[in-house]
């Protein structure tokens, strides 16, 4: 079975996280290998017969292949550099009405027809609880096809020296401007799957998936006090051709307090920028609490949309299926039925889709065989829908899968998760600037922070990388320990105002937990910058008593 293990990666003064590696090490030359076509067909059809001649009325099959190269450097050192591959077969069957799945990376005949006959013997024990039949909405077979990532370039062909050194050089010019340390890291991810099933569908995909992300951090010697700023880059489906800066690529925030990027990403100029305002935060203004007019740029409002409407309108977290990780939803089934409960206010206009170019999401067909697509989940502030599967999609009276469905390892069994989920930018001409006009008291964030949203997703709070005031329609001064708190309804009827398409551009997720036991996904969300209206604000330094 595949090894799944955690790297851990100090971060500084800001502690550390633990990142997920799947599978067993393999030498980079190794990454551009693949098995051919044929070689899984063969395998699928072996699965699929014995998984029917054992008594399943249905059959998929996914053969994966995942493989993984992470790159992590501190100040002017590579501290790792891990190449990761895992494979394998996961079968799912329906057999008298109940689910049953196996796996095996034992990938001859023999080993793949045994974890078919297996998920069926432990549909058939199932069956014997199951209090109701699994209903799976129909899917059309669509042969044998083919689908891929778009890329420029493949971050597998890239030499590990090259791409070293680009992250040494990013560390080095936000030391030079202003940082006490750096942490820069690479994450590329290869999803080599095939998926198949009684349907009569054989799919085979491959995913590139890729995420730069770095922290400066400045430190005041005398106080020991130290403050941090991260890259505002975001993760991609794309190849390594994201790392090549394009100047048409890069944009300036509102009052020109940043760049900001959209399809490429130079890593060493926001590095530099990084150090400059790590070091500037430590003496910046600490924010008076209060109630403030919100400017959110999508570098931060990605993570907002991600846990406050991506998670709620997740259909299983709705019923109460999924509560083990991360709690259930307050946007219960009531509340869709009545046809009239204002999530939002009137602007807000939120998609679902796994069709955006350039987005972790973007595949062509989920983990059940569901060609990708795009829907509605809020229109004109009303919720109107949620993020189903294929036996899901009766409960809401949906003739067909949402097709988000997806599961991390051949060795895990799929399951609902999240599609790109994205507010729709403006209708009437409006740039951030143009925004801020307009604003008389209020607060700017650009970039993600950390955050906490309770067990229904309901009442919330969220901090940010970068803050500046707003007085009387003009940007000041940058401010510190900002978080504003508020509940998911509240917040989204106080949206006044959203920037056109010209500012839409995504953030997003490269490891979103789900489930118990946990699986990982990738997920992107899109935006344009936005107003939100009185939203209170907290000042996070402040100490009681």
């Amino acid at each position: 079975m595949e090894r799944r293990t955690f790297l851990k990666i100090g971060a500084g003064t800001a502690g550390a996280m633990l990142v997920p590696v799947f599978g067993n090490a393999i030498a980079a030359e190794e990454l551009l290998t693949a098995m051919p076509i044929a070689a899984k067909k063969a395998l699928a059809d072996t699965a699929l017969n014995a998984a029917t001649r054992a008594g399943a009325s249905y059959c998929d099959v996914r053969i994966g292949r995942y493989l993984n190269q992470y790159i992590i450097t501190r100040d002017l050192n590579v501290e790792n550099v891990t190449n990761t591959e895992s494979a394998g077969v996961g079968v799912r069957v329906v057999v008298n009405g109940a689910y049953g799945f196996a796996a095996t990376n034992d990938m001859t005949p023999d080993g793949i027809a045994g974890a078919a006959r297996q998920a069926v013997a432990i549909a058939k024990a199932n069956a014997k609880l199951q209090s109701e039949p699994v209903r799976l909405a129909p899917v059309k077979g669509v042969g044998e096809v083919s689908w891929a990532t778009p890329i420029v370039k493949d971050w597998r062909a890239v030499p590990i020296k090259e791409k070293a050194e680009l992250l040494i050089a990013a560390n080095k010019a936000g030391m030079d401007a202003g940082a006490s340390f750096m942490q820069s890291m690479l994450f590329q991810v290869n999803q080599q799957k095939y998926f198949a099933s009684t349907d009569g569908s054989y799919i085979d995909q491959d995913l590139q998936r890729l995420w730069a992300p770095f922290s400066a951090t400045a430190v005041d010697k005398g106080s020991g006090k130290f403050r941090s700023r991260s890259g505002l880059s975001t993760p991609v489906g794309m190849g390594y051709e994201y790392l090549d800066a394009r100047k048409e690529d890069k944009i300036k925030a509102a009052g020109g307090v940043a760049t900001l990027y959209t399809k490429s990403y130079d890593i060493v100029e926001d590095a530099r920028a990084a150090g400059r305002d790590a070091k500037r935060k430590l003496t910046a203004k600490s924010v008076t609490p209060g109630k403030y007019d919100l400017m959110l740029s999508p570098e931060h409002l990605y993570l907002t949309i991600h846990e406050s409407v991506g998670h709620p309108t997740e259909l299983d977290r709705v019923l109460g299926y999924e509560a083990n990780y991360a709690g259930t939803s307050f946007a219960t089934l009531d509340k869709w039925e009545s046809k009239s409960f204002k999530y939002g206010s009137p602007l807000v206009n939120i998609v679902a889709d796994k069709t955006t170019p350039g987005s972790l999401g973007n595949v062509g067909y989920d983990d059940e065989g569901v060609k990708a697509k795009r829907w509605d989940l809020i229109k004109d502030g009303i919720l109107v829908s949620y993020q189903a599967t294929r036996d899901q999609a009766h409960i809401i009276g949906k003739e067909e899968s949402d097709g988000c469905s997806y599961a991390d390892s051949w060795s895990n069994v799929q399951f609902q998760r999240m599609p790109n989920v994205s507010l729709q930018a403006g209708k009437k001409k409006l740039t951030p600037d143009e925004m801020v006009k307009d604003i008389k008291k209020g607060i700017y964030i650009v970039g993600d922070g950390s955050f906490s949203i309770d067990q229904q997703r309901y009442n919330f709070q969220f901090g940010g990388q970068l803050f500046y005031e707003i007085n009387n329609g003009k940007i000041g001064q940058m401010l510190e320990d900002v978080a504003y708190q508020s509940n998911t309804q509240d917040f989204w009827n106080a949206c006044t105002a959203i920037c056109d398409e010209r500012d839409w551009r995504m953030g997003g997720s490269f490891f979103d937990g789900k489930g118990q036991p946990p699986q990982i996904s990738i997920v992107s969300h899109g935006s344009s910058t936005a107003r939100f209206n009185g939203i209170n604000v907290i000042n996070t330094a402040r100490k009681i008593g």
